[in-house]
């Protein structure tokens, strides 16, 4: 045996999936045997467990017949090093294989088989023979089992919608924080402008003041200097030769005039 020959790792396989494959069909037996109605969904699930397994062998027995085939081992077995027979005894297993799967298939879409399949089916459905629930019974669980998948579905729409909802009330509750914060700050810049503004109308009114003051200074000696060089003008006699006097003193004089 070549140690890259992988007839025997297949053949392994294939042997274990037919051994489950009989499991199966052993079951699948004993229900068509019942007197009583066997259930739908036990004899579904057999049934379909079944036909996939047998389907599956035959897939993996063809992969078997071209290992056999392979690079030429049928035409010069020599070349592999394989033993007198060994050939024959691998073709054998494939058919042996071949065979007992096709039993296995032919009773299953024998007529009594179908026959059994199609009583049972109609007898769930219609309620009988007594050994069965009632229709009534068969109804009342339909709808328990309708309504509580409905009710299942409308809970998780309902948390859905619930989880959404806090989603979006986090994001407001953030927003709002976010504005809360901001008109602190335009707040507190108002306030800040407010008492700048109330300073400036303080440093105006002073100002003003200021200014009014200043103006009434200049007003009243714009009028003292008119009024009183007019006065010392018409009080110097014509014709006189006295000096004139020091500046400061005429000025003193002048001024007391006023």
């Amino acid at each position: 045996m070549s140690l890259e020959d992988p007839f025997f790792v297949v053949r392994g396989e294939v042997q274990k999936a037919v051994n489950t494959a009989r499991g199966l069909y052993q079951r699948w037996c004993e229900l068509l045997q019942e007197s009583a109605v066997v259930g739908r969904e036990e004899l579904d699930w057999t049934t379909n467990e079944l036909r996939n397994s047998l389907r599956s062998i035959e897939w993996d027995l063809e992969d078997l017949e071209e290992t056999i085939d392979i690079l030429g081992v049928e035409a010069n077995p020599g070349k592999f090093k394989l033993p007198a027979g060994d050939l024959q005894e691998r073709k054998v297993f494939v058919q042996r294989m071949r065979e007992s799967v096709q039993e296995m298939k032919d009773h299953m879409v024998s007529p009594a088989a179908v026959t059994f399949m199609e009583r049972n089916n109609r007898e769930m459905l219609t309620g009988k023979p007594a050994t069965l629930k009632s229709s009534s019974d068969l109804l009342d669980a339909s709808v328990v089992s309708t309504t509580s998948r409905y009710i299942e579905e409308q809970q998780a729409t309902q948390q859905l919608i619930l989880d959404q909802q806090d989603q979006q009330l986090e994001m407001v509750s953030g927003s709002i924080s976010v504005l809360k914060h901001m008109s602190g700050r335009v707040g507190e810049e108002l306030d800040e402008q407010g008492i700048m503004l109330d300073a400036f109308a303080q440093e105006m009114d002073h100002t003003q003041s200021r200014m009014d003051g200043v103006l009434r200074k200049m007003a009243k000696i714009s009028h003292m200097t008119s009024g009183g060089w007019l006065w010392c003008a018409a009080s110097i006699p014509s014709g006189t030769h006295h000096p004139m006097p020091a500046v400061s003193s005429w000025q003193q004089s002048c001024y007391k005039g006023v």
